[in-house]
């Protein structure tokens, strides 16, 4: 089975979260889920080199990493990714979806209603429970660490 290892941005603005959903993709179960946005590790990139880049790819903005705040490791049918989040700040209020369908900010409590990636669902249950004591249903995945 094929090992991806990926950064995601937990981009925060005006104490809204970006969450960016996934156009349709060969994989049924990840089409059209929302996500943290973020990429693929390049050879001798650093995660956050690699998170910086991606984001400038996928959104045409810049961001500023704050601080790691979760690795998650996930095994989808086809592939296993280990995704490192971290929180950022976004220094732009223009976006450009390149690769995303939409874009919606949400507030932490509010994240629960969207329709997430199996990966991402860790991420976001981990926003939750630390911010607002909640969480949402979990599926099947591993929490390698959190940092708060």
């Amino acid at each position: 089975m094929k090992k991806i290892n990926v950064v995601a941005a937990i981009i925060v603005k005006n104490n809204k979260i970006l969450c960016v959903q996934r156009n349709k993709h060969k994989f049924d179960y990840v089409s059209y889920k929302y996500e943290f946005p973020g990429g693929k590790i390049e050879i001798n990139e650093t995660k956050e080199d690699a998170l910086i880049r991606e984001i400038k790819e996928e959104l045409e903005t810049d961001i500023l990493i704050e601080k790691e705040f979760i690795t998650v490791n996930h095994i989808y049918p086809d592939f296993e990714i280990t995704m490192f989040c971290y929180i950022c700040k976004s220094l732009s209020d223009s976006f450009v979806l390149k690769e995303h369908i939409n874009l919606k900010w949400l507030s932490i409590s509010d994240l629960n209603t969207l329709d997430w990636a199996a990966a991402d669902i860790p991420v976001v249950n981990e926003l939750m429970n630390n911010f607002k004591r909640t969480s949402i249903v979990r599926r099947n995945y591993c929490i390698i660490k959190a940092k708060s």
